[in-house]
């Protein structure tokens, strides 16, 4: 009966529950709590809904259920409820609604899990009950976690090379939850977002873009979880360097005084040296090479003359010369008197005068006197008749201050003086050339000009000279010469101008360490004319040229002179550009100025005709301009495609000494062109500045991106940058234009310590949205050394005239011109010879020439002048069938 009345009393959910555990044999009584009225209409809603949890080892995990308003909540898994028992009940009342909170608690065993492991994931859900309804929660996973121990792919060590990219594997092992991972080099966490080098793919794999020498290192994988933390066997990657040549050394001394000897020059493997394993330089270190020194002469003492007649002291005299032979190259002069004396006796020392005598001795004298002034003032008159009718065949009127020296000076013989032995017949033309023709370089003592406009042509091309004589003072050629209209931009220096006076036989003035020169071939002056002629580079901000669009100066801009001489046949000006490998992406033009002042275009390259004046060779690094007209010359390139590229150069400049705390860093970028590079190292000498770096090579794209610089990797503890932006930038037009002088960027550091002396960082420098290049720094700022840049071009003698500034010497010269010129059935004629220098592109252009072999003996010789090889072109001339080219071996002696 009292069990009849408690049925009675509960709900029906007690009611459901009772009967629920009787069924399955629990008899535990449940305690119900009925909700107030006010809330008997409302459904539960769960606060609070179970989570997948992992079990880690052996520790059980807890399961939270949370839910108003409920009367009851209990947990079911997977598909059974969970005893009264094991629920820990809360019960609370919500103070912002006044509803009733309930929430249940279980816990969850690993051997609980583990019964049902592999069947199914093991899960649980819980119900809760109001008065209403019934609610259920979302489902709860309960996994145990692990994390096996073998990697299923573990990273292999490589070697690669500088600027490769790396491809390092990783599989991590097996595990609940996956596995996370990370990569370690030289156990030090690699974080790509610091360093853009390194990137971790979506499979775990890591790749390095480009290998750099401080990416050599043990890298390692690592995996991890909530279980443990697992590690593979570290990779090893070496980032090698292969070995590079540097340039030849200059040539030693000729090791005979007298005679026939050896000289030798070296390079060495550091350009770069082999790092690492790389492959070391292949060839020779080592050049050896005959040569022919001259052998000195000492002078020897000609006869004793007649003794002279005795005079009023009683003395008689006779003398003798140092001319048997003459003393030369370098020989010793003559020893001992070339005059003596003697006493005569007393039947030959003539008698005193009486007095009478003595008068008319006087007279005689004065009268003598008279007739030699008249018989001289005659002379004068007729030379300088004879003089005025010369005049027009003087072609510049300065060459009397320096085109004629006396013989006694001979000309500098250049390494192959051996070749020169057979000397040219300069008798041939009515006028006789003597001497050497030396140097205009030093202006202010050499130039006369005369009256009238500056260099303008005269109608046959020629300048007059009146009188002999030379107006106007030395030291104001130059800026006399800048005030006329074309030559305005001149500059006002010696440092960048060469001069030099030539005749027929031609050749050749440079500008050292800029790569630029002048060659003037033999015959290119007409006989029985005498040139001045110089050479100069313009500075940037003196003259500057009307560029459009996409186009861009890519060489200096080289003035030759004066205009309007008469040239038989073309001159060859080399000088640098700065172009990309790439003439696809480019349409170049040289542009000339013209007399007013205006620049026009007299060739595109790839398009030239041979019937006109001016002639182009695009080389990878200098071009040759073929030109039959003096004047000022500039390449232009107007790019066809955002691939354009040009080279520049970046150089690296630091104070040489530094006491203070600050410390700057000069990044100059200027065009690879050697005259810019001189510019600015001659700057840095001037600011007290030193190299702190090999210069660099970028290829900057016409892509409107402005450059970008930037330093990194800075010694925290030691330095610290005082830019206030992550890195500095240059426009885009001031790069391409090229008519920026001294493009640079500075970097100002400050070291915490006077004492911290070693510096280094890495300086990064790219193009926006293109690629770009990193360097390493490291170096110690209070090591002072001296800054040197090598240049393609040795410093030497700005003016080289006649024989001495060519290779080939002037007679051997005319013999392979004969032969060659003539064409040949079976090919063995200038074609040949073209095809063998590799210069038969230009073909059609030496075709048209008078004499083609000359022109290609022109270009040898101006590509060559430092570096030619004699006896590799004898040996072309043998291939040929020429046995003009056996006379390269001639000796002196036959000779």
């Amino acid at each position: 009966m009292r069990a009849e009345l408690n049925l009675r009393n509960r709900g029906p959910v007690s009611v459901f529950f009772e009967v629920l555990w009787s069924l399955s044999g629990e008899h535990t009584a449940t305690v119900t709590h009925p909700l107030p009225a006010a809330f008997s209409d409302l459904l539960p809603h769960f606060l609070v809904e179970p989570d997948d949890v992992y079990i880690v080892k052996n520790k059980p995990v807890t399961l939270t259920c949370r839910s108003t308003p409920a009367t009851q909540i209990y947990f079911k898994c997977n598909g059974e409820w969970v005893h009264q028992d094991d629920h820990l009940i809360e019960r609370t009342v919500d103070p912002a609604t006044g509803l009733p909170v309930m929430q249940v608690k279980i816990d969850i065993s690993r051997q609980q899990v583990e019964k049902i492991f592999g069947l199914e994931d093991y899960w649980c859900q819980c119900v809760a009950w109001s008065t209403t309804g019934t609610q259920k929660s979302q489902k709860a996973y309960v996994r145990i976690a692990y994390l096996r121990k073998n990697f299923e792919e573990e990273p292999l060590g490589k070697e690669v090379a500088l600027d490769q990219e790396v491809l390092l594997r990783c599989h991590p092992p097996e595990g609940v939850p996956t596995a996370e991972v990370e990569w370690q080099k030289n156990e030090e966490l690699i974080d790509p977002k610091a360093d853009p080098n390194f990137f971790i793919t979506v499979d775990h794999n890591l790749i390095i873009k480009q290998a750099r020498l401080a990416d050599t290192g043990n890298y390692t994988c690592v995996a991890k979880n909530i279980v443990a933390r697992r590690k593979s066997s570290s990779a090893a990657v070496i980032v090698y360097v292969n070995g590079g040549w540097s340039t030849w050394a200059t040539w030693s001394a000729c090791s005979a005084i007298c005679g026939r000897g050896w000289q030798k020059r070296s390079r060495s493997c550091t350009n770069p040296a082999p790092l690492n394993g790389g492959t070391a330089c292949e060839g020779q270190s080592v050049q050896t090479s005959a040569c022919t020194a001259t052998c000195p002469v000492d002078g020897g003492w000609s006869e004793w003359s007649k003794w002279s007649a005795c005079g009023t002291d009683c003395t008689m005299w006779r003398s003798r010369e140092c001319t048997q032979p003459a003393p030369g190259t370098g020989g010793k002069a003559c020893q001992g008197l070339d005059l003596q004396s003697l006493n005569c006796t007393s039947e030959q020392c003539p008698q005193t005068v009486s007095g009478a005598e003595d008068v008319a001795l006087y007279v005689g004298i004065v009268a003598v006197a008279l007739c030699l002034t008249l018989l001289l003032v005659v002379l004068v008159l007729v030379y300088r008749r004879k003089k005025a009718g010369l005049d027009a065949d003087v072609a510049d009127s300065s060459i009397l201050t320096t085109g004629f020296q006396p013989m006694s000076i001979k000309p500098t013989k250049p390494e192959n003086s051996h070749l020169l032995t057979i000397q040219p017949d300069l008798t041939t033309t009515t006028t006789s050339y003597q001497g050497t023709l030396r140097s205009r370089h030093d202006m202010a003592q050499k130039f006369s000009m005369s009256n009238g406009p500056l260099l303008e042509p005269l109608p046959n091309g020629s300048q007059t000279l009146h009188n002999g004589k030379l107006p106007g003072e030395p030291g104001d050629f130059v800026s006399r010469l800048s005030s006329q209209s074309y030559f305005k931009t001149l500059p006002r220096d010696n440092v960048n101008t060469s001069y030099g006076t030539f005749n027929f036989l031609g050749g050749r003035l440079t500008l050292p360490n800029t790569g630029i020169s002048l060659l003037i071939p033999p015959e290119a002056i007409p006989r029985g004319k005498i040139y001045e002629i110089y050479l100069t580079v313009q500075r940037k901000e003196d003259l500057r040229l009307p560029l459009a669009g996409c186009q861009t100066l890519l060489s200096p801009v080289v003035s030759c002179g004066p205009p309007g001489v008469v040239l038989t046949r073309p001159v060859i000006i080399s000088m640098d550009h700065c172009s990309d490998a790439c003439p696809e992406n480019w349409a170049i033009r040289l542009k000339k100025q013209s007399y007013e002042g205006s620049w026009e275009d007299v060739l595109l390259l790839g398009e030239e005709l041979v019937s006109e004046p001016y002639y182009c060779q695009l080389e990878a690094e200098t071009c040759r301009v073929f030109t039959e007209q003096l004047g000022r010359f500039a390449l232009v390139g107007e790019s066809l495609s955002m691939a354009a590229a040009k080279r520049l150069k970046l150089l690296l400049f630091a104070p040489a000494y530094c006491s203070t705390l600050e410390y700057s860093i000069r990044v100059y970028c200027t065009d690879d062109t050697q005259d810019l590079i001189k510019e600015v190292m001659q700057m840095e000498a001037q600011l007290g500045g030193r190299l702190i770096d090999e210069p660099h090579v970028l290829l900057f794209k016409d892509s409107y991106h402005n450059l970008r610089l930037s330093i990194h990797d800075l010694p925290q503890a030691h330095w610290r940058s005082k830019l206030l932006t992550g890195y500095q930038e240059i426009p885009f037009y001031h790069i391409w234009s090229g008519s920026q002088r001294s493009l640079h960027c500075t970097f100002t550091l400050e070291r915490l310590s006077v004492s911290t002396c070693e510096l280094s960082c890495t300086l990064c420098v790219w193009q926006v949205e293109g690629e770009g290049q990193s360097f390493s720094l490291d170096f110690n700022i209070s090591k002072v050394t001296a800054s040197a840049l090598s240049t393609h071009s040795p410093a030497g003698t700005p003016a080289l005239a006649g024989p001495s500034a060519f290779q080939i010497p002037y007679l051997i010269r005319q013999k392979i011109c004969s032969s060659l010129d003539a064409p040949c059935p079976n090919g063995a004629d200038w074609r040949l010879l073209a095809q063998r220098l590799k210069l038969d592109r230009h073909m059609s252009f030496f075709a048209s020439k008078a004499s083609p072999t000359s022109v290609i003996l022109d270009l040898w010789e101006a590509q060559h002048f430092h570096s030619g090889n004699l006896n590799q072109l004898a040996a072309i001339m043998a291939e040929i069938g020429k046995q003009e080219a056996m006379i390269f071996l001639v000796s002196d002696g036959e000779c």
